[in-house]
C-alpha cells in the first residue's frame, strides 16, 4: 500500500482521499476494480484463472478497493471484495448503522507481503453524544478458491481487533449497569489492576449490575449474537453510576495469582477457601480471552491420584495410608505403563508411593475392581468431591468429567490421563475438599444475591479424609514430589505434583495442587515439564498471600 492514502469523510459520507502517488484521480465508484469506465467496451475472451499467491499490485489494489467500499458506507459492495460475502456484509453495514461510527480517517500502513496494517480514527456519535475512537487492525489478501480473484481473506477481526466469530459491534444503553467489584475486605478490583479478572468481571457485570444497584450508560460495545458471552465494552459515551458488588475474591492473593502465571507463556491458577468454597483468586496468562482457569479442560495428570486414593480407600483396596502396596517398576493392562525412569520402591505403603507419585501403585490392585465397568474413579469423583456436578459459583465455569472408560483407558485414568478433563477451578476444589473434610462448592459471589442452589457431595470419611491428609502432608515435605515446591510455605500443609503428556506438545503440561491453613491452590502451566517445578512454584506463591 503506498503512503499517504487515506480513507476519510468527505460531504459526510466515507471516501478515499489521494494525498500521494497512486491514487491520483481515482474515481470512488466507477475507478474500481472491475468498474466502469466509462467508455464504450469491446467483449474479449475471458482470462484465464490465476493461481498461487496474489503479486503486490493485487494485494494494493484489492486492499484499496475493499477500503474504499466500506469507507463509501458501501458494506455489500465491501463484502463481494472478501472470500466470505455471506458473513462480511453484517458487520461491514452494521459498522455505521448498529456501531454508530461515522467520520472515520483509515491510514492504511506499509504491507508486508499480502498482509495491509491500518489505523482507524473515528467518531462514535449517539443522541447527541459524541466520543474519538482509535484503533489499529490489517487485512489479508488472498487468492480466492473459485474465481481466481484477489480477495481480501475475510475475518471479524478486519473491523476490529476485538470482533471475533458471532460477534459485532453495537452502540447503545448498556445492557446492565456498571459494577464497583470489591473483595472480601472492601478493596475494589479492577481490571487494571488484576488483568486476568477483566473476563470474570464483565459476566459479574452482565449477571449481577441491575441487583447491584447501578443505572446504565451509553457504550460501544463487542456483543455476542448468540449470548454466550458478555458485552465487552470498548468506548464509553455517558458513564452510568456503578453498583457495589461484593464478591469473595482476595485482593492480596489474587495479586499473588496475577504475579504467579506471568513467570509462563501459558498457565493458569485458582485459590479457594477450603472451609467455605470460597474462591480468593482466578488468574491466567495470557490474562484475556477464554478463561482457562475456570472453563478449561485438561488431562490433570497425577493430581488425579488424590481421587484415586480415595476410591481405593473407598472400595478397600487399602485400609490407610501405611497399608503395604507394590510400586513396581511398570504395569501392564492391555499396554505397558511405567513409573518415571522406571523406578520402583521395594517395600512401599500408600504413604511413600503417593510421595513418589507410583504410576503403578494406582494401576495394579485396581484392574481386578474395575477392569469391565470403568465407573469407580467416577462415582468416587462425584459422590465426595462434587465433579461432574453442576456448580452454580457466580461466573460461568466447567465443572470437571470422569467418564466411564474402558480397557487401557480405565487404566490411564487412575493416573490422571486418558479422557479426564479438569481445570484449575477443579482441582483446587479437589485439594480444598481433602483439607476440610467434604466438599464445598466454589462461590465466587454470595449465594443470596440470586438464591441460586449449590452443588452438595458427601461428606469424605473421616478416616477416608484424614488418610487423605497424610498421603498429601507425605507429597509436600521429606523426600515427596511436591517438597521443594513447598518448603517456603509454612502451616500444616499437602500437595500432589502431576505432568500430564499431550499428543503433539514435546513437554508435558505441570499440574500443582496443594493447601496450607485455610487455603487451597491449584495450576496448571502448558508445556511447563514435571508438576513439582513450574506449577508448583505458582501454587506456593499463591498459599504464601494468606
Amino acid at each position: 500500500m503506498r503512503s499517504g492514502a487515506k480513507v476519510a469523510v468527505v460531504g459526510g459520507v466515507f471516501a478515499v482521499v489521494a494525498t500521494g502517488v497512486g491514487y491520483a484521480g481515482w474515481n470512488l465508484y466507477e475507478g474500481m476494480t472491475g468498474g466502469g469506465d466509462g467508455q464504450a467496451s469491446t467483449r474479449s475472451a475471458p482470462a484465464p484463472k490465476k493461481t498461487g499467491p496474489p503479486d503486490a499490485g493485487e494485494v494494493e489494489a484489492t486492499a484499496k478497493d475493499f477500503l474504499a467500499a466500506w469507507a463509501a458506507g458501501d458494506g455489500p459492495k465491501a463484502a463481494q471484495l472478501t472470500n466470505n460475502a455471506v458473513a462480511a456484509e453484517p458487520l461491514l453495514t452494521g459498522y455505521a448503522a448498529e456501531a454508530h461510527i461515522t467520520e472515520a480517517v483509515i491510514t492504511p500502513g506499509q504491507a508486508t507481503g499480502a498482509e495491509v496494517p491500518f489505523t482507524v480514527k473515528a467518531t462514535v456519535a449517539y443522541e447527541g453524544v459524541r466520543k474519538p475512537l482509535t484503533y489499529s487492525s490489517s487485512l489479508t489478501v488472498v487468492r480466492g478458491l473459485t474465481t481466481g480473484r484477489a480477495l481480501v481473506d475475510w475475518k471479524p477481526s478486519v473491523v476490529h481487533p476485538e470482533l471475533s466469530e458471532g460477534t459485532s459491534l453495537r452502540t447503545s444503553e448498556s445492557a446492565a449497569p456498571p459494577i464497583k467489584a470489591v473483595d472480601q475486605d472492601g478493596v475494589e478490583l479492577t481490571k487494571e489492576k488484576f488483568p486476568s479478572l477483566g473476563g470474570v468481571l464483565d459476566e459479574l457485570r452482565e449477571k449481577y449490575g441491575a441487583q447491584a444497584g447501578g443505572t446504565a450508560g451509553v457504550e460501544l460495545v463487542v456483543t455476542a449474537a448468540d449470548g454466550s458471552r458478555p458485552d465487552e465494552p470498548l468506548l464509553t459515551l455517558t458513564k452510568g453510576k456503578p453498583g457495589r458488588l461484593q464478591t469473595y475474591l482476595d485482593a492480596g492473593v489474587q495479586a499473588a495469582a496475577e504475579q504467579a502465571v506471568k513467570r509462563y507463556a501459558r498457565a493458569s491458577v485458582v485459590a479457594v477457601e477450603p472451609s467455605t468454597g470460597r474462591i480468593r483468586a482466578v488468574a491466567n496468562n495470557p490474562a484475556g480471552g477464554f478463561n482457562t482457569a475456570l472453563q478449561g479442560g485438561q488431562a490433570p495428570g497425577s493430581t488425579m491420584k488424590i481421587v484415586t486414593a480415595a476410591m481405593m480407600l473407598d472400595r478397600g483396596l487399602v485400609k490407610g495410608a501405611d497399608s503395604p502396596v507394590d510400586c513396581p517398576p511398570t504395569v501392564t493392562w492391555e499396554r505397558e505403563f511405567q513409573n518415571l525412569d522406571k523406578f520402583e520402591v521395594p517395600n512401599a505403603t500408600l504413604r511413600t508411593a503417593f510421595a513418589r507419585s507410583c504410576n503403578t501403585t494406582f494401576i495394579k490392585p485396581v484392574k481386578p475392581l474395575d477392569a469391565a465397568s470403568g465407573t469407580a474413579l467416577g462415582e468416587t469423583a462425584r459422590k465426595y468431591f462434587g465433579i461432574g456436578l453442576e456448580w452454580r459459583s457466580g461466573v460461568v465455569t466447567r465443572d470437571g468429567s470422569v467418564p466411564a472408560s474402558t480397557g487401557s483407558e480405565t487404566a490411564a485414568s487412575y493416573i490422571g490421563q486418558g479422557r479426564i478433563q479438569m481445570n484449575a477451578l477443579n482441582m483446587a476444589s479437589i485439594a480444598a475438599t481433602v483439607k476440610n473434610g467434604g466438599f464445598r462448592q466454589p462461590v465466587i459471589v454470595p449465594q443470596s444475591l440470586d438464591d441460586r442452589e449449590l452443588a452438595t457431595a458427601q461428606p469424605l470419611p473421616a478416616g477416608t479424609a484424614g488418610t487423605l491428609r497424610q498421603l498429601m502432608q507425605a507429597s509436600a515435605t521429606g523426600n515427596g514430589t511436591g517438597a521443594r515446591a513447598m518448603a517456603s510455605v509454612g502451616g500444616v500443609k499437602g500437595a500432589k505434583t502431576g505432568s500430564a503428556e499431550v499428543d503433539g506438545q514435546g513437554d508435558s503440561n505441570a499440574w500443582f495442587t496443594g493447601y496450607a491453613g485455610d487455603l487451597a491452590a491449584a495450576a496448571v502451566v502448558t508445556a511447563g515439564g514435571r508438576g513439582g517445578d513450574a506449577a508448583g512454584d505458582a501454587v506456593a506463591t499463591v498459599l504464601r498471600a494468606r
